[in-house]
């Protein structure tokens, strides 16, 4: 069996192509984005590369230990690099791995990047105009689907003039992408339940996808939701599950009440994915997993879309890595065509990988 015998470690600086502003919980997110990659070999000469959180005392400890016979023991500390290592030493993509019968694989996506741009602006047509102008740049960007932050009266704004001003926005972008695009909300539970029955029913002729984290979970108030939603005629998904999720959220997928569930792909993590997302296809919920903010994860979670049938849409936060080329992703009509090539499809620069280990990073072996 082999072992592992060296790792690498380094975090690899990166920009998003427009600074992403506040959401509902939030200040600004910033332009500059950081993905902290490792490369693991192994005894067999096999390695791998991918996105991982370690210390330098974490790996020494990693060193002679075996790597994991299947793939659903790949351990979370090291998954991305051992899930990669897999790819490579079967000369498959990952998505592969799951689905030996695909040759291709493209995941329908949205542009996550429509965040709080617009605070400096007092008047509402102005930011929608500004927020729907962001929309048409993810339209060029190949993307026909989108998800908007709101909530802007949950802390930026007095609530009635934030709420107004988020139903202005939704309208402006309806109107910018057009009827065809799939439009998502998300609160970052800025609102309560009647502030979300007020922004849904009011733009209601924006025919809404779903709905995230509307406030913090809470089955009642779901219940209470979903009840409305079908009184209204509405066809509105549910979603939550990002960040500090409740530990019921499953218990309330598998009852229904939640239509869509959103764990991070980083934490808990793509292993835990690959064993959850059959499970929810048993319950007849979807999955969609969060990918903000790790870069990695955007080109990381389409490869589930073999595993988990109901696997709804990728999240794209656009960011240029310095030394990590995912130029073999496109971006085409609404959905993210994931490469063929093995493991992951990425490329690392080893002069820039090199350079960062040795002055930000560590070896372990």
């Amino acid at each position: 069996m082999p072992v592992i015998t060296r790792i690498e470690w380094a975090p690899l600086g990166g920009e998003r192509p427009r600074l992403a502003g506040c959401n509902a919980r939030l200040g600004v997110h910033g332009k500059r984005v950081t993905c902290p990659i490792a490369r693991i070999t192994s005894s067999d000469g096999a390695s791998g590369f991918g996105w991982c959180r370690i210390s330098q005392a974490e790996a020494r400890a990693w060193i002679g230990q075996p790597v994991p016979d299947t793939l659903d023991e790949i351990p979370f500390a090291l998954e991305y690099p051992l899930w990669d290592r897999a790819g490579k030493l079967a000369a498959k993509p990952v998505y592969a791995l799951a689905d030996e019968s695909l040759s291709s694989l493209a995941v329908p996506c949205y542009d996550t990047t429509l965040y709080f741009d617009d605070l400096h602006l007092t008047d509402d047509g102005a930011a929608a105009d500004l927020i729907a102008a962001e929309a048409l740049e993810g339209l060029a960007r190949g993307h026909r689907h989108f998800k908007i932050k709101v909530g802007r009266g949950g802390m930026h704004m007095p609530v009635a003039e934030g709420t107004r001003r988020d139903i202005a926005v939704i309208r402006a972008v309806r109107a910018a992408v057009g009827a065809e695009a799939k439009i998502l909300l998300d609160a970052n539970n800025g609102y309560n339940l009647n502030l979300t029955k007020q922004v849904l029913g009011e733009t209601a002729d924006a025919n809404i996808f779903w709905m995230e984290e509307a406030f913090h979970e809470d089955p009642m108030l779901y219940a209470n939701l979903r009840q409305w939603i079908a009184a209204e005629g509405l066809s509105v998904l549910i979603a939550d599950g990002e960040g500090d999720a409740s530990p019921r959220l499953l218990e309330w997928a598998q009852q229904g009440l939640i239509d869509v569930v959103q764990y991070d792909v980083l934490r808990p993590g793509f292993t835990r994915w690959y064993t959850l997302g059959p499970q929810l296809d048993g319950w007849n919920a979807r999955s969609a997993p969060h990918a903000y903010g790790g870069v990695f994860g955007v080109y990381a979670a389409p490869h589930l879309a073999a595993r988990i049938r109901g696997f709804t849409f990728a999240e794209i936060d656009p960011a240029d890595v310095d030394g990590l080329d995912g130029s073999a992703y496109v971006i085409r009509d609404g959905n993210i065509h994931v490469p063929s090539l093995p493991g992951f499809g990425l490329g690392l620069d080893e002069t820039v990988y090199q350079r960062a280990v040795a002055e930000k990073g560590f070896v372990a072996e």
